[in-house]
This record gives structure tokens, sequence and C-alpha cells, in this order.
């Protein structure tokens, strides 16, 4: 279990907000995979966002926000999913959305030429590993970290003061 209190200052939204989480780490999680699945969360940050059962259940996103009624407004997978999941993910939900700190263009292109539902709506987003890195070797128990993302960088310091940044890539399936 980890712990993070996320100083938010999301420009690019409009999204000003401090969040603490506690955050379990499935065994077979990563730290990148982790660490990429904390950063999704702030620069997706609303009040109704919540982590999912995504890595040990296959029904559900790692991330995602739903209304009052249960229908999924948002659904943000993390590494590199299968176009199968996430043609089933654009039928089911508003909006997807997928973190990684792989190339998209690949992710992109397979879902266009797999017929993904709504591939062109598909949003995908690059993390810079000169960010995931450097926070994966810092990684503790308990994490306090500022997010600043304006003009699609993101800058991120962490308790002793170190600070990462990076350019998000982003773009579209179509």
């Amino acid at each position: 279990m980890h712990a993070f209190r996320l100083e938010i200052s999301d420009i690019d939204r409009g999204v000003y907000d401090t969040v603490d989480l506690r955050v379990a780490r499935h065994p077979s999680e990563s730290v990148p995979f982790l660490i990429t699945r904390v950063l999704a969360y702030a620069l997706e940050y609303r009040p109704e966002l919540a982590f999912g059962r995504g890595v040990s259940t296959a029904d559900e996103p790692a991330i995602w926000a739903r209304d009052a009624t249960g229908r999924i407004l948002l659904w943000v997978d993390i590494g590199s999913p299968s176009t199968d999941r996430l043609h089933k993910a654009s039928k089911l939900a508003d909006e997807v959305v997928v973190y990684t700190t792989r190339d998209i263009d690949g992710i992109a292109a397979s879902a266009v030429s797999k017929g993904v539902h709504r591939a062109e709506a598909l949003r995908l987003v690059e993390v810079p590993n000169d960010i995931v890195t450097p926070l994966g070797d810092r990684l503790g128990r308990r994490n306090d970290w500022g997010l600043v993302r304006t003009e699609g960088s993101l800058f991120v310091t962490a308790e002793a003061g170190d600070g990462f940044e990076g350019r998000l890539r982003q773009r579209t399936a179509s």
C-alpha cells in the first residue's frame, strides 16, 4: 500500500485540488505501471474518479468515473491494452483514455486497423520516462507530489524538492 498526497495544478483543464490517495500495488504490477497509474489519476482528476480493479480484473479499467446511475463516463487504461479491451471500453464508456510510457502511434494504428469501436475518439497520452523513472526510484510508502500541467507539459516535484518535467504527447487514434 502506498499513500500519495497530490497537489494538482492542471492549468490546461482549470483543475486545482489537493488529493490524498491510498493505492494498493498488485503483486504483478511494475513500479512504472503504478507511477503511470497515479499520474493518470492526477491528470484526469475529477471528484467522481476512482481506481478500478483493472490490474486484476479484466472487466474494469485501472481508473474510471461513473455517474449516479452507474453509467461509465470515463474509462482510463494504463500501458498497452489489447484492441479487444479498447473495443469493449469504447462501447461501455463515454470517453476512453490510455496512458502509457510507450509510443502511442503503434496503439493508435492498431486500434484503427483492428476496427476498435469509435477509434477516432480514443485519446492516447504518452507519459515521458523522464518523469516516470525518477519518481519510481523515489517511490516510498508515503509520497508527496506537486503536479503542474501547462501547455501540454508536466512538471512534478517530489518530497525532497526534486523536480522532473517532460512533454505529454497526446493524440487520438484516428
